[in-house]
């Protein structure tokens, strides 16, 4: 087989195709054309684990360099704010005429200052350097663009004086864009507590599986390139074994071609299982053994509770299995639900919000 494995099923690596995510970021680019004021500049992506948030930033930092646009990535862990700082201040020394030898030694523990070897006089603080990179930028016909991954876990701290800033930055007409990621229910509480009032105008894209036609269709136009044709009934069962999530596509994909680069001869629907057992079982290492490791005995009881149902289920049947009260169960669906791993579905319905996730405790329950 000629050509390479075109799948990338790695944490926010980019996919050969962007299946189920056309136009949602026409607003973000629409406002790399104006720089200044449009609501696309102000932007967070939602949604369950393995859905594709990091890969829609890193669709948005493609499109603003590609705009021309300066562009900072950062994961908020403590300290992304002071980082975002580091990655400014070369940049608006090159820009304008700063004083030559210059370096960072240091970020505040704070997260909110950078420190440098200038004399305290002449050091800036956050907002005063991201507005003066910002003129230059300007002056250029640019601007930047921050993104943050995992919001959800940001110190508050940091997060009000970031979103603060920006809409300073904002209000002063200056070119700027912020992209957010984060779980829903996290961000949400995140947003309702204050902190950063400012950040419930940005436009929230809530992430959600792909339609099984789109990923069989995405199948077909990468397995056209395979020397021996594969059954188009063979590419819905491999759609449809990806539940439409993002990051299973890939996975699926991935091992279905690794099997097509081994044969010689057209794939069997026993390759076809092949791959998907290969896809399940690297997903449960991945993305589900994460997400289960800070998992607490009684929040896995929960799990193990719903996954006796084979769709979503009744916060009562729950409680009656586990024999606790019901508002010990309360307790533990919204830990659940901020943690990514369940989402309310209707009044006193839950599901699971990770593709496979209900097979696992099956499989473990059994």
């Amino acid at each position: 087989m000629a050509q390479l494995n075109p799948f990338r099923p790695t944490a926010g690596a980019e996919p050969p195709q962007l299946v189920g995510r056309a136009g949602l970021l026409d607003e973000f680019e629409y406002g790399l054309r104006i720089r200044s004021g449009a609501p696309g500049l102000l932007t967070i992506f939602t949604g369950a684990r393995g859905v594709g948030k990091t890969v829609m930033l890193g669709e948005a930092e493609d499109a603003a360099r590609r705009a021309g646009w300066v562009v900072v990535s950062e994961t908020a862990t403590r300290g992304f704010l002071g980082r975002i700082g580091e990655a400014m201040r070369p940049v608006a020394e090159e820009l304008g005429s700063g004083p030559s030898g210059r370096r960072i030694t240091g970020v505040g523990v704070a997260g909110f200052s950078v420190h440098t070897e200038l004399p305290p006089e002449q050091q800036s603080g956050w907002r005063q350097l991201g507005e003066r990179l910002l003129r230059l930028l300007d002056d250029r016909g640019t601007g930047l663009a921050i993104t943050v991954d995992e919001i959800h876990g940001a110190d508050r701290d940091e997060l009000a004086q970031l979103a603060a800033s920006v809409q300073h930055f904002i209000r002063a007409g200056l070119p700027v864009a912020l992209v957010f990621a984060g779980l829903p229910a996290a961000v949400s509480d995140l947003l309702d507590e204050g902190v950063a009032t400012f950040l419930r105008r940005a436009d929230r894209i809530d992430l959600h599986a792909a339609a099984i036609d789109d990923v069989e269709a995405s199948y077909r136009a990468a397995f056209a390139a395979v020397p021996h044709q594969v059954d188009p009934i063979l590419l819905r069962t491999a759609a449809e074994a990806t539940g439409g999530y993002p990051f299973l596509i890939q996975l699926v994909g991935y091992h279905l071609w690794q099997v097509a680069e081994s044969t010689d001869r057209p794939l069997t629907a026993e390759d076809v299982g092949t791959a998907i057992a290969a896809a399940r079982r690297r997903n449960t290492r991945m993305v589900i053994g994460a997400a289960l490791a800070s998992a607490s005995p009684k929040d896995l009881e929960f799990l193990q509770a719903m996954a006796e149902d084979d769709g979503p289920s009744r916060t009562s049947n729950i409680s009656h299995r586990l024999g606790d009260a019901r508002n010990t169960v309360g307790n533990y669906r919204a830990r659940l639900i901020d943690a990514g791993l369940i989402e309310s579905v209707g009044h006193g319905l839950l599901d699971f919000a990770i593709p496979g996730l209900r097979e696992h405790f099956r499989t473990r329950g059994s």
